[in-house]
Order: C-alpha cells, then sequence, then structure tokens
C-alpha cells in the first residue's frame, strides 16, 4: 500500500495528486469515489465553494475526469477499469438548484447535503453515457452504503448523537459492512462490463425518478465543468 496526500476540498490539491499518480506510470483499474461531509455548518473550501457540493461532487468530479484517461488505458474488453461513486440514500430527498448550486439563497445543511449526494448519482449516470459512447473499457456505478457507523455524524444534533450511541450496534452498519458494495462493484465478476447501476447490499435498485433526467444530467455536467475549469468535451457527444 502506497499513500499519496489528496484533499478532496481543494481543486489544486487534486491536481498535485493527478500530477503524481500520473508520474508512476501505473496502470489504474479502480477507482473509489468516497470522501464526504454530512451536515457541517455553513461554509466555503479554499476554492470558494459551499462545503458539501465542494467536497462530496466537485472533488470527486474533477478527480474523475482527470484520471480518465489513465482509466481508459487501463481497461480492457475483458477486464474493464471501474469507477465506484459512493452516494446516499439521502439523494432520494435532494433537489439540485442548478440557479444555485453553491446554496446563497438559502442554507440547509440537509437540503446542501441531499444535493451534493445527488449530484453525484446524476454525474454517473452521464458518466457512463459517455464512457459508452467512447467505446471505453470502463465503467461507472454508484453505491449507496446503508447507515454506516462512522464519524460522519459528528454535526448532527447531540439527541441524535446519543441516540445513534444507544442504537449503533443494533441499526448501523460497522465501516466493515458498509464497505461491502463498493468491492463488490470493485471487483465482483457480476459487475464486469456493467454500469449506471444504483447498488444497494450488493444488489441493482431503482435510484430517484430524477436521476434518469438526461437533459438534467448534461447540464450538471456542462455547469460542473465551467466550475472547476475544465473543457466540456461531452458537448459533442449526443
Amino acid at each position: 500500500v502506497e499513500f499519496l496526500y489528496c484533499d478532496l476540498a481543494s481543486m489544486k490539491s487534486i491536481r498535485q495528486f493527478v500530477q503524481q499518480f500520473r508520474a508512476k506510470n501505473c496502470p489504474l483499474h479502480v477507482l473509489v469515489n468516497n470522501a464526504g461531509v454530512m451536515l457541517v455548518p455553513e461554509r466555503k473550501t479554499e476554492d470558494g465553494f459551499e462545503e458539501h457540493f465542494g467536497l462530496n461532487y466537485l472533488g470527486h468530479f474533477l478527480l474523475t475526469n482527470l484520471l480518465l484517461d489513465t482509466l481508459k488505458q487501463s481497461g480492457t474488453h475483458s477486464h474493464n477499469a471501474r469507477i465506484i461513486t459512493v452516494s446516499s440514500a439521502t439523494h432520494y430527498v435532494g433537489k439540485l438548484h442548478l440557479d444555485d448550486l453553491q446554496s446563497r439563497c438559502s442554507y440547509s445543511p440537509h437540503g446542501a447535503y441531499a444535493q451534493s449526494k445527488l449530484a453525484l448519482v446524476l454525474f454517473t449516470y452521464r458518466l457512463q453515457h459517455l464512457l459508452t459512447a467512447n467505446g471505453s473499457h470502463v465503467t461507472a456505478n454508484v453505491v449507496d452504503p446503508g447507515v454506516v457507523n462512522t464519524e460522519l455524524y459528528k454535526h448532527v444534533f447531540w439527541v441524535v448523537k446519543l441516540v445513534k450511541w444507544m442504537t449503533a450496534w443494533l441499526f448501523f452498519k460497522t465501516p466493515e459492512e458498509g464497505a461491502s458494495t463498493s468491492i463488490y462493484a470493485a471487483v465482483s465478476p457480476e459487475m464486469e462490463g456493467v454500469g449506471a447501476c444504483y447498488l444497494y447490499n450488493e444488489e441493482r435498485t431503482k435510484s430517484a425518478d430524477v436521476t434518469y433526467d438526461e437533459e438534467l444530467q448534461r447540464r450538471l455536467w456542462t455547469e460542473s465543468c465551467k466550475m472547476v475549469g475544465i473543457s466540456d468535451e461531452s458537448s459533442r457527444v449526443p
């Protein structure tokens, strides 16, 4: 195991990480996008993005796009490279505000978190569409890990923390259990060559209806490219 530092809340850090990784000339067969914050108070990343949207979504959007060439070179017809992005069941109640992705008009920790997780699902489906259109041997899937007993809940109300402390052993998954569906998506022979799936408990399930809106997927992708400063090559793909 070799560690390379990457702060998903910093576009500069992401670009430096990708540069360091590419310098190693290593193949990239599996990319798991799993960084995140939840219900944090209103604050911004060093690039000026609302933290949920900037870290949970835009950080992964930029990282994945910068690594796409390496992923495409690493995948083969019989062994596709795989991109796994971790979302949440919270995306079902999320709303994407394309005119206010930074939640500047009215900030809600719950709304901002749900929007970031919804964006990850839309991103995954659009990404798979582009990969398929280009004939790339890369698949992209999105995972719901379930309710997992981690430090992600440190910003919830103290009452919720108390309930979590009392019931975690009964209702919450362990981190190992929470990782199982991501691992399944990354290595299972059943997922070879299969993309654009929403996975929960190692099974394909239906995501929110709005996530299948291809026009919304396209518009989010285009806006995301502008925000992170990369070219929107997808504009040439229907």
